[in-house]
């Protein structure tokens, strides 16, 4: 599946708004959850094939020019305009996604699989716990949006100063924490001291927490041992890992993710 860069919106300095039309939009199918994601595919520079293209004959081009898969969160999906938003984390000149959305034109094409997805708030808790980075701000800002007013959640999002914030729907009684690396002692242990720190309110909740990971793995084992969370209910999974390209990542995932069963 691909579809055309239709608009293009800086939305921080290190993030960028895309919204993708036309293509095979039509064929899209919206799941029911929340972090529903795609699996871009991205070109490196001189392939000899563009968007449309056959995905087992690009791979089979070689390793430089094959392409790189990203996943991405659908930050929106309008089903009558059949149009798709995705934000991008953008990193200067490091990483293929950030590149590409940051020299993104009009007209420009993206093949993707999906989508996929495995987490939507529950409607029987009694409020929700939401925290991650940037990379989790598109899907924890669309879940909140469909989160009722009338049900309490707590949100805990850490970006690199106030200008990083981004503006997404909530009730008055969602509270919304921002945190700053750029005012942290650690910031690589900011997000976790934020959520020890906080007054967690009575009854039964629900959990996502995604991110870095080993900020992400932290938090696990602080709301495990002592919140005591179910984590067989909890949407707990890191998206990424400092100082790690995304394929030296996709590597080791697997035994990180066994590892992290130990702290517990």
């Amino acid at each position: 599946m691909y579809a055309e860069v239709k608009k293009i919106t800086k939305i921080s300095p290190n993030m960028v708004r895309i919204v993708f039309g036309d293509g095979d939009l039509s064929n899209f199918e919206s799941t029911s959850f929340t972090d529903q994601y795609i699996n871009a595919y991205f070109v490196p520079e001189g392939a000899n094939y563009s968007v449309p293209f056959d995905l087992e004959h690009a791979r089979a081009s070689g390793d430089a020019y094959r392409p790189r898969p990203r996943r991405f969160t659908v930050r929106q999906w309008e089903p009558e305009t059949e149009q798709l938003t995705i934000d991008f984390v953008t990193h200067g000149d490091k990483g293929y996604a950030g590149i590409w959305a940051q020299r993104a034109t009009i007209g420009d094409r993206l093949q993707f699989k999906g989508p996929n997805g495995s987490y939507a708030p529950a409607d029987e808790v009694d409020w929700h716990l939401l925290a991650g980075d940037e990379s989790a701000l598109p899907s924890i800002s669309a879940s909140v949006e469909t989160i009722s007013d009338s049900k309490p959640c707590i949100v805990f999002l850490i970006v690199d100063g106030p200008e990083n914030q981004i503006d997404f729907s909530s009730s008055p009684i969602h509270e919304i924490n921002w945190v700053y690396r750029s005012e942290a002692i650690d910031p690589e242990t900011a997000l976790l001291e934020a959520i020890r720190e906080h007054q967690f309110q009575e009854g039964e909740f629900d959990v996502f927490i995604h991110g870095e990971a080993g900020e992400v793995r932290a938090i696990r084992k602080h709301l495990i041992l002592e919140r005591g969370i179910n984590i067989e209910n909890a949407s707990i999974s890191p998206y990424w890992r400092r100082d790690h390209t995304d394929e030296t990542w996709r590597s080791i995932k697997k035994q990180w993710l066994v590892d992290q069963e130990n702290d517990i």
